[in-house]
């Protein structure tokens, strides 16, 4: 099995974070153009980025998207569950992993490496996110972690998109005093560097 990585991109490090929690070491090297899954077999269009990550494992079998190859994970390793303990925790990390995306996630990383974006999406998408951190915010007044008490794949993507919103000159404001917290647990979590 090989990891295709693409370096310091949101979408590559969330899977690295995802299988340093996990306690999983997949040999990887970077990504390219010609790396496998680059090309999806219909029409000749792109079926993944450059910089996304690929994992091929040892049959052949080719898994684009990050979240689809941290399920992959979860699948052959269980513990710990980042996707969730049971039907309800589970339901409950893909609601708020979605939200993150969506209202966080996607927004920020969207201009990553994207100067020329930067005053249109100040525009439409900064009121946005601000809104979501305050919601997050007040969400985490009473819970440890994203979700609850343990920590998920949503908490992974909260703390990649917020390490990007620097790029997307953001901050988190200082009166998110919940994420703040929040955000600092996080970060000093071994997997955060990885």
């Amino acid at each position: 099995m090989k990891l295709y990585d693409g370096g310091q991109e949101p979408e590559p490090r969330r899977v690295r974070i995802f299988l340093a929690e996990k306690g999983v070491s997949v040999p990887a090297e970077p990504a390219a153009a010609d790396s496998p899954g680059r090309e999806s077999p219909h029409q000749g269009s792109p079926d993944a980025p450059e910089h996304a990550p690929v994992l091929e494992l040892d049959d052949g079998t080719v898994i684009t998207e990050s979240m689809a190859i941290c399920r992959y994970f979860e699948g052959i390793r269980p513990e710990p569950p980042l996707f969730g303990r049971g039907g309800r925790e589970g339901a409950l990390v893909e609601m708020w992993n979605r939200r993150v995306e969506h209202s966080l996630y996607d927004r920020v990383s969207a201009v990553v490496g994207r100067a020329d974006q930067l005053a249109e999406w100040g525009g439409a998408d900064k009121p946005i996110v601000l809104d979501f951190l305050k919601r997050l915010d007040h969400e985490l007044k009473e819970r440890l972690y994203i979700v609850g008490a343990h920590y998920t794949v949503a908490d992974i993507t909260a703390l990649v998109a917020i390490d990007v919103m620097e790029q997307a000159r953001l901050v988190v404001p200082d009166e998110l005093v919940h994420v703040q917290r929040w955000y600092a647990q996080v970060s000093a979590r071994p997997s955060a560097s990885a």
